[in-house]
């Protein structure tokens, strides 16, 4: 399993300059997550060109896994794709993506649901299509600000916990416990 990267960032950024420039197929998609609740790593490139790698998608899916249960889900790799798109986007190619939630159980979002505010009950994290996230050092509204310049799927900004929300759902945008100049995407 690929859930470790070098103690500095040099290193993996060297080996993906060297990966993009050997490839013969296309430009490789690569992403470098970090899982807030496990604490675990990775660091893969996961669609070469137009084509995604099944083996790198087996471990972003179990890298996603809800944490609670360990039940793995397999997720739409669009949604890979709108994380990469988003890095880009923002000029942090490559960057390091903090995950707040990935996949969850029924349960696990039953639960949530219970115990917190904000949680949708047919969330798309039940699908395996969205993704809770931020980036260390980059600021949160401007995660949100770039995901809804995407124009591909939902966006989602919680400000107070400090993450945005994308996913593969149609085109819409919300923003929890917000004041009403961000309520309209502001």
């Amino acid at each position: 399993m690929l859930f470790l990267t070098a103690p500095s960032d040099a290193p993996a950024q060297s080996r993906r300059v060297s990966v993009q420039q050997s490839s013969s197929a296309g430009q490789d998609h690569f992403l470098l997550l970090y899982n807030t609740h496990t604490a675990e790593r990775i660091d893969i490139v996961y669609r070469r060109g137009e084509q995604y790698i099944p083996s790198a998608l087996a471990q972003l899916d179990y890298f996603l896994r809800d944490h609670r249960t360990g039940e793995v889900r397999h997720f739409d790799p669009r949604l890979y794709d709108i994380l990469y798109d988003l890095t880009s986007s923002i000029g942090h190619s490559g960057g390091e993506i903090d995950i707040v939630c990935g996949y969850r159980t029924s349960s696990t979002n039953e639960s949530l649901r219970a115990h917190t505010t904000g949680v949708a009950k047919n969330s798309f994290h039940i699908q395996a299509e969205a993704i809770d996230l931020r980036m260390p050092g980059i600021d949160t509204l401007k995660l949100r600000k770039a995901a809804l310049a995407l124009g591909r799927g939902g966006v989602g900004y919680y400000p107070r916990s400090d993450f945005i929300h994308v996913d593969v759902g149609r085109v819409r945008q919300w923003c929890f416990d917000c004041p009403a100049s961000l309520i309209a995407g502001d």
